[in-house]
C-alpha cells in the first residue's frame, strides 16, 4: 500500500527497464545459457553445427529460465513467501506493484515462444524431442506452481541441476549430430552439479524464512552448517571430476581452464560461513552463480582450442 500512495515516484520506477531485466532475475540465465554453449561446442568437435538451430536452442533455453523465474514470483507471492522487504527478489509485484496476472501472462508468453521455437527443433532435428522438451518445461511450472513445489522439497537441486545443466547439454548436442555420445554425457556431469548449487546457494540464503513458512529444501534438511559443506564438497566433486576425465584422456586437457575458476567457487563458499542473515550472504549466493558462468566459459574456450588446434 505504502509503494502505491507516491504515486508519481511509483509510476517512473514502474516504468524503468531496470525492474523487467531485475524481474526476469538475469544472474540465473547463465544456469540456460552456459549449457547450450557447451553442448553445441561439443557438437562442433564432433561434426559440423547448424547455427540456426544453436541460435533457436538458446532463445528457447533463456525464455523456459525466464518463466520459471516468473512462475517463481507469481507462486512465491500468492503463498506469502514474498513481502516487500524480502532479499534476492525480482519484486515485481511486492515492490514495484505489478499484478499477479501480468507476471503469470509474461510467464506464459515466454512460454509459448520457447514452443515455437521447439517446434523448429524438432522440425528439423527429431519429433523425440517433443517429450523431452514438454517434460523440461513441465518441471520449470512445477518448480514452484502445483501443490508441491520441487522448490519446496529437498529435490530442488537436484531437478534443477538435471534439468538445466544435463539434459540442456544433451539437447544441445543431440539436435546438432543426431545422437548422444558417452563422452558428452561424462563432461556434462560437473555442468550438472554446479547449476544445481546456484539453487542451493539460493536456499542457503532463504534458510529460516524457508523454515519458518513450512519448506523442507535440502540446507533446511541437512542444517546451515552442513549445507555450506555439502556445497563444499560438490564443488570439489566438479573439479576433481576434470581431473580425472583428462588424466584418462576422455577430453581435451585444455579443459583444465576450468580450474581457474576455483578461487570464484572457494569465495562462494567461503561467503556463507557464519552468516545468517539473507542480506549479508547475497555476495556469496552472486559468486556461485558467477562460478558457474566462468567454469562453463573456461570449458568452452578450451573445446574451442581443442577444436582449431
Amino acid at each position: 500500500m505504502s509503494i502505491q500512495s507516491n504515486s508519481v515516484p511509483f509510476q517512473q520506477e514502474k516504468r524503468s527497464w531496470k525492474i523487467w531485466w531485475e524481474l526476469i532475475r538475469p544472474h540465473t540465465l547463465t544456469a540456460a545459457f552456459v549449457p547450450v554453449l557447451i553442448g553445441t561446442l561439443l557438437a562442433l568437435i564432433a561434426e559440423e553445427v547448424n547455427w540456426i538451430l544453436f541460435a533457436a536452442m538458446l532463445i528457447a533455453s533463456l525464455l523456459i529460465q525466464a518463466a520459471t523465474n516468473l512462475f517463481n514470483e507469481y507462486y512465491d507471492f500468492k503463498r506469502g513467501l514474498d513481502t516487500a522487504e524480502s532479499v534476492g527478489i525480482g519484486g515485481g509485484i511486492v515492490r514495484h506493484g505489478m499484478t499477479p496476472k501480468l507476471i503469470m501472462n509474461l510467464a506464459l508468453s515466454f512460454y509459448a515462444i520457447a514452443l515455437l521455437l521447439g517446434v523448429y527443433i524438432c522440425a528439423v532435428s527429431s519429433w523425440w524431442l517433443a517429450a523431452v522438451g514438454l517434460i523440461c518445461m513441465l518441471t520449470g511450472y512445477l518448480y514452484t506452481g502445483g501443490p508441491i513445489p520441487i522448490s519446496s522439497t529437498p529435490f530442488g537441486e537436484l531437478f534443477s541441476g538435471f534439468f538445466m545443466g544435463y539434459v540442456i547439454i544433451l539437447i544441445a548436442y543431440f539436435i546438432q549430430t543426431g545422437h548422444v555420445s558417452g563422452i558428452v554425457a561424462i563432461v556434462a556431469i560437473p555442468s550438472l552439479i554446479l547449476v544445481g548449487l546456484i539453487n542451493m546457494s539460493n536456499n542457503l540464503r532463504d534458510h529460516d524464512g524457508d523454515k519458518a513458512n513450512g519448506r523442507r529444501t535440502l540446507p533446511i534438511l541437512l542444517g546451515r552448517e552442513k549445507g555450506v559443506r555439502f556445497m563444499v564438497i560438490m564443488f570439489a566433486i566438479a573439479y576433481l571430476w576434470i581431473l580425472v576425465i583428462v588424466a584418462l584422456g576422455i577430453i581435451t586437457p585444455w579443459i583444465l581452464l576450468t580450474l581457474l575458476s576455483i578461487p570464484k567457487a572457494a569465495k562462494a563458499t567461503k561467503g556463507f560461513v557464519g552468516k545468517t542473515i539473507p542480506i549479508e550472504m547475497m555476495p556469496a549466493m552472486k559468486a556461485t552463480a558467477q562460478t558457474n558462468t566462468i567454469f562453463g566459459l573456461l570449458l568452452s574456450i578450451g573445446l574451442l582450442i581443442s577444436y582449431f588446434v
